[in-house]
């Protein structure tokens, strides 16, 4: 009877460890989540950089991230935002030269201070990658 039970519960530990192990050959597999460009799929973000969701671009949601990567940053320009006047550059696919978004290089309101040094990239111009 005790060699019943030790048997069922070794098997049932090597099911759970096999299982494990699957769990992350697969994370593994599919890499990290992140985001690419909608127009030519060059990876342009990494979902664990995405500070905010709930972010206003010029053509809609945008998020914003705290980097960013195969991008071309253009010439800086004052603009005036929702949240205030900013430095800001737009950022570009390096690959397509498609328009993703913006980096904000200044803020000019205490409050804003945060997003120095930030990427705005809009929702409709990426697309997720490995989810």
């Amino acid at each position: 009877m005790f060699r019943q039970r030790e048997a069922k519960m070794i098997l049932i530990w090597r099911y759970w460890l096999v299982s494990a192990v699957n769990l992350v050959s697969m994370a593994e597999l599919v890499g990290p989540r992140l985001y690419s460009c909608c127009n030519c799929r060059n990876h342009v973000a990494l979902h664990d950089d995405v500070i905010s969701k709930a972010f206003q671009g010029r053509h809609g949601r945008a998020f914003l991230f705290s980097h960013a990567m195969n991008i071309m940053v253009g010439p800086k320009e004052d603009r005036q935002l929702m949240t205030g006047l900013h430095t800001v550059a737009d950022v570009y696919c390096c690959d397509c030269n498609e328009v993703l978004g913006w980096k904000y290089e200044r803020a000019y309101e205490e409050a804003q201070k945060y997003k120095e040094g930030k990427f705005i990239l809009e929702k409709s111009k990426i697309v997720k990658e490995n989810w």
